[in-house]
């Protein structure tokens, strides 16, 4: 491999020895070469196309539905790094879920002087419309996409939280059926942990926050903005997963403050719904009336306990990048632990001795809009000019309160497939928790690459790609070796259910085809779709 920078932990090598995770891969790499490899990408941009797994950028003009590009060297991770992480984000999911409980009834955190008063309060994330009331079951942050970035062997750091609508969990689930078409062999030499499954555990969450009494089991709706939206993708393919009705606002109306969807049958009522639909945009009674996306009347049919709907309204205030600083005294306010996960440290323009120290260091920096997304409104000092440096001066004298800043990190690398050969490019993942009357983690999440060359930006709207997740159950097998059958069904589970038509696809496909730190070094990337849907 090429081009491996020599500042980055690079999680197929160490000390210039492949690291046991990636042993089979890295003799399978070695016998393959590259053009199968690149054969192999080609198959899979045909396949995501026919199945039309895009997502859709409308600032740049033309045709804004794109294909994200997909990477077909895997991304792996052993049995023993994922349980560490699985438990630091049960941890921290339940600490921000506490927090949000806590500021919308008696904020004990506030009072106890652990976060000001002002940063919640006069907050945009926080909603007036939610103190006093406690979501079904108690749960805020039903569905949660957790961002981290790796700089060691031992180093994982949390680098966002997404609370409100995360967005990505239908490309973790593509990409692996991908892989298994694609690379049936290598899935014999590997006990990998499965991923297909998520959409049984994401409906049974959701069914486990319905209110009581519901007539012949809950009925769980997918909420949409509509076609038009970035996820919209993702939207339908989740509800498909699920065996759910997909739904927009003029769907759904409320009666006596229950809510109802329109059917040819007549009305049936509805009890839990997974929005993908900004806060704001919910229910124009309550908030913006101009609203033609949501269901009027939305909000009070909520409050009083007749519906359930994930994530709850004002969940933002956790994911908040002014907030984001103080999640691990959270976690030793609310649970009495201290983090497994640690922050990315800090600063926050509004202080004035954390101004001027960014305003002093913005060559070593990452300056983010504390309510930013999907890589804009973000400086990274090493490699911006001078008078990209100078502009956010500006803008930080200007409004303090809308940047913090970061210090650079030496984001790990993983082997991808590039024009000139495999190299290492940087990465972040993120993992999906769900949290109804238990949390549950698929073992994995989304890994985001970032393909150009020297590249930080991992957003798939500025030129990121992804990658499958893999985790190692155990040991890999002897070379040959097959799963077990009962191993194997469980990871093939919901194959032909999640990619209906793909034996066709991949039967057409012949003809189709005719078979360096600390200085400079990279900053840690920013989230990927823009807010209401991340």
């Amino acid at each position: 491999m090429a081009d491996r920078p020599a500042s980055a932990f690079d999680e197929m090598h160490a000390n210039g020895v492949i690291r046991p995770p990636y042993a089979e891969m890295a003799r399978f790499l070695e016998a393959t070469g590259q053009d199968a490899l690149d054969q192999k990408r080609r198959e899979a941009e045909v396949l995501f196309r026919r199945i039309g797994v895009t997502f859709a950028v409308y600032t740049e003009g033309g045709d804004p539905e794109r294909l994200i590009p997909f990477d077909v060297i895997p991304r792996i991770l052993s049995r023993e790094e994922w349980e560490r992480l699985s438990k630091g984000l049960e941890q921290r999911v339940r600490a921000l879920n506490a927090f949000l409980a806590d500021v919308y009834g008696p904020q004990e955190i506030i009072k106890a002087g652990r976060i000001p008063a002002e940063l919640v309060r006069e907050n945009e994330g926080f909603l007036p419309q939610m103190v006093g009331f406690t979501p079904p079951g108690g749960v805020y942050t039903v569905i949660s996409g957790i961002d981290l970035v790796r700089t060691g062997p031992d180093e994982f750091y949390v680098l966002e939280d997404n609370c409100r609508t995360p967005s990505g969990v239908s490309y973790m689930l593509e990409n692996r059926e991908a892989m298994l078409r694609l690379f049936p062999d290598v899935f014999t030499r590997h006990r990998i942990a499965p991923v297909s499954h998520y959409p049984e555990e994401l409906l049974e969450t959701l069914k486990s926050l319905a209110p009581p009494g519901c007539d012949g089991g809950p009925k769980v709706v997918v909420l949409t903005p509509g076609p038009y939206n970035s996820a919209y993708y993702e939207h339908s393919f989740l509800a498909d997963e699920m065996g759910v009705e997909l739904v927009e606002g003029a769907d759904l109306f409320v009666r006596d403050r229950v809510v109802y969807m329109r059917t040819t049958a007549g009305p049936q009522r509805v009890d839990v719904i997974y929005r993908r639909i900004d806060d704001e945009y919910l229910d124009p009674e309550a908030f913006r009336p101009d609203s033609a996306l949501g269901v009027p009347g939305l909000m009070a049919a909520y409050r009083a306990g007749n519906v359930a709907l994930a994530n709850a309204p004002g969940a933002g205030i956790a994911d908040d990048k002014a907030v984001y600083p103080y999640v691990p005294e959270m976690v030793r306010f609310y649970l009495n632990e201290e983090p497994i996960l640690s922050n990315v440290p800090t600063f926050m323009c509004e202080r004035e001795s954390d101004r001027d120290y960014v305003l002093a260091n913005l060559d070593k920096l990452v300056v983010k809009l504390a309510r930013g997304s999907g890589g804009y409104g973000m400086l990274v000092g090493p490699h911006a000019t001078e008078e990209q440096r100078a502009d956010f001066a500006a803008r930080i004298r200007a409004r303090p309160g809308d940047y913090i800043a970061q210090p650079t990190l030496a984001l790990s690398t993983v082997p991808t497939l590039c024009d000139s050969g495999i190299a290492p490019r940087h990465v972040d993942l993120r993992p999906f928790v769900l949290f109804g009357r238990t949390i549950r983690i698929v073992p994995g999440g989304l890994t985001r690459v970032a393909l150009r060359e020297g590249s930080l930006v991992v957003n798939s709207s500025q030129g990121g790609g992804t990658k499958d997740t893999w985790v190692l159950d155990d040991a890999p097998p002897a070379q040959g070796q097959s799963q077990s059958a009962a191993g194997m069904r469980q990871t093939m589970g919901g194959m032909s259910q999640g990619m209906g038509g793909m034996t066709q696809i991949m039967g057409d496909m012949s003809q189709s085809l005719g078979m360096p730190a600390p200085d400079p070094t990279p900053a840690a990337p920013a989230n990927d779709t823009p807010r209401g849907d991340r």
